[in-house]
C-alpha cells in the first residue's frame, strides 16, 4: 500500500495520483460536479427570492 512512491501532483501526473486510492479521474470530476451542484443549491436556498410584480 505504501511501497509506491507518490508523484507530486504539480508534476502533471494527474489528479488520480493525489490520493492513491485507485479511483480514476472520472470519480474526482464527478465528486467535484456534485460538490458544485450542492453549493449552488445551498446558495440558491439562502438568497432571498425576488417577487415579481
Amino acid at each position: 500500500m505504501y511501497n509506491n512512491p507518490a508523484i507530486p501532483a504539480a508534476a502533471g501526473a494527474g489528479s488520480g495520483t493525489l490520493a492513491m486510492t485507485g479511483a480514476g479521474d472520472v470519480f474526482w470530476f464527478a465528486l467535484a460536479a456534485f460538490a458544485l451542484l450542492a453549493l449552488g443549491i445551498a446558495i440558491k436556498r439562502i438568497l432571498p427570492v425576488r417577487s415579481s410584480r
